[in-house]
C-alpha cells in the first residue's frame, strides 16, 4: 500500500481507504485495521455513490482522490493543489495527465468539493458517471468551478510517461523503480525523474 505511505504525506488531511462491500475486498479492510487506516465500504460498480457517502459520514469539505494503481501519487504537488483549490474555492482541481498536465501518468490527484459530489450524485443519469467520479463534472464544466494545473511539473512535459500500474509492464517497470537504491517513500518529484529517466 506504497499509495497510503505517499498521501500520508498531504498535510491536514485525513487518509479513508475507500473500497467495494464484496467479500474479496475484506482483506484490505483487514488491512486497513492493522495499519490504523480509516476505512469505507459501498457499492463496488456505484463507485460515485460510494465517494459521495464516504464523505458525508466523514463529513469532508474538500475530497482527494488518488487511486490504488498509482503508487507514486506525488504528495507535494498534491499539497500545493489542495491549497490552490481551497483559495479559488473550486469544485473540482486535478494536476493529472488527463486533464493536460505535465505530469507522469499515475503522479496526479483529483480534488472534489463535497457540494460537486453532490451536485453529480443528484444530477448523473449515465452508467459511467457512476463508474467514475469525475465523468458528470468533465461533461459538465460549465457548471463547475474548474481548476486544472498543467505546468505543476514544471515547463518540461513529462506525460508521456507512464508511472501507474495498469498492465505487467507498468508494474515491472514501477517494482525496479521501488527497488532502486535511490528511492525512499518521501522521494521528491526531480529526484524520482532522475531515477526512471
Amino acid at each position: 500500500m506504497q499509495v497510503i505511505h505517499r498521501l500520508k504525506l498531504i498535510k491536514n488531511c485525513t487518509i479513508v481507504l475507500l473500497t467495494s462491500d464484496t467479500l474479496k475486498d475484506d482483506v484490505l479492510e483487514n488491512w486497513c485495521k492493522d495499519n490504523d487506516i480509516l476505512c469505507f465500504r459501498g457499492s463496488e460498480d456505484n463507485v460515485l455513490e460510494r465517494y459521495y457517502e464516504a464523505s458525508k459520514y466523514y463529513k469532508a469539505d474538500n475530497i482527494i482522490r488518488a487511486t490504488g494503481d498509482n503508487p507514486l501519487v506525488e504528495p507535494y504537488f498534491a499539497n500545493e493543489l489542495l491549497e490552490k483549490h481551497i483559495a479559488l474555492n473550486a469544485d473540482y482541481s486535478s494536476n493529472k495527465s488527463e486533464v493536460g498536465s505535465n505530469l507522469p501518468d499515475g503522479l496526479g490527484i483529483e480534488i472534489f468539493s463535497f457540494n460537486a459530489l453532490k451536485i453529480s450524485m443528484n444530477k448523473s443519469t449515465q452508467e459511467h458517471h457512476f463508474e467514475h467520479v469525475n465523468e458528470y463534472i468533465l461533461e459538465n464544466r460549465r457548471d463547475f468551478k474548474i481548476y486544472k494545473d498543467v505546468n505543476i511539473g514544471g515547463l518540461l512535459d513529462r506525460s508521456y510517461l507512464r508511472l501507474t500500474v495498469d498492465t505487467p509492464e507498468d508494474f515491472e517497470r514501477v517494482e525496479k523503480i521501488f527497488k532502486d537504491k535511490k528511492f525512499s517513500i518521501d522521494i521528491e518529484y526531480t529526484d524520482l525523474l532522475e531515477i526512471v529517466e
